[in-house]
């Protein structure tokens, strides 16, 4: 139940756990007991986004994987060492950027036979309730950028008509919750380890970052 409204979790909302006042450290608290929709029931823990309020930079993924959900950190996964390399590459300190995901719980199947856990992408009904979250951190990090990492993100972003594929590496000016935003689309840096051809795929997402870093 929520607590402001006692409407079920299933309506899909985040927005009554969001806190009346406070920064970053005050949103994630509030987060860690979010239950505005049914992924907390098997998750870990929340995995709230990372980094100092001053970013100038924004980079936003899909949701937290298997070890993002263990270590209750964005991006501490392969995803996360293969993007901090590409970051350094592009001229990005990854120190100096904010990191953050659209949906903060791990949605998974398992896999019982091997005792894994399986990512399954969110639904775009589970990111638009995690959507007051990403909004708040918008609103308080306040970032020059936002750097779109893969399809989840933009359509949380942007609207379910995004495709990466299409916007990839160019400059989009937007508006996002009411305020102008400058974002920067690229692919999701698990997609680049899941590539049959790893090398040429880690060059395109690295020259989609260069343009990031130019802006910068």
């Amino acid at each position: 139940m929520s607590p402001r409204t006692g409407a079920p979790e299933d309506a899909y909302t985040a927005e009554p756990y969001l806190p009346d006042r406070g920064g970053l450290p005050a949103l994630r608290k509030a987060a860690a007991g979010c239950r505005g929709c049914p992924l907390h029931r098997d998750a870990t823990q929340t995995v709230f986004g990372e980094g100092t309020a001053k970013a100038r930079v924004m980079l936003v993924g899909e949701q937290p994987g298997d070890q993002e959900d263990r270590q209750g950190k964005p991006f501490v996964g392969p995803a996360g060492k293969l993007l901090d390399r590409a970051l350094e590459e592009a001229g990005i300190d990854p120190a100096e950027a904010y990191v953050t995901n659209a949906v903060k719980h791990f949605r998974f199947t398992r896999d019982e036979p091997r005792k894994r856990r399986i990512h399954k992408a969110p639904t775009l009904r589970e990111a638009a309730a995690c959507g007051p979250w990403l909004a708040a951190e918008l609103a308080v990090v306040e970032p020059e950028l936002v750097v779109v990492l893969g399809a989840t993100a933009g359509k949380a972003l942007l609207g379910s008509s995004f495709r990466v594929t299409q916007v990839r590496g160019t400059v989009l000016e937007e508006e996002i919750h009411g305020q102008p935003r400058r974002l920067v689309p690229t692919v999701h840096p698990s997609s680049v380890l899941r590539s049959d051809d790893r090398e040429a795929a880690y060059r395109g997402f690295v020259s989609d970052l260069e343009v990031a870093g130019r802006l910068l």
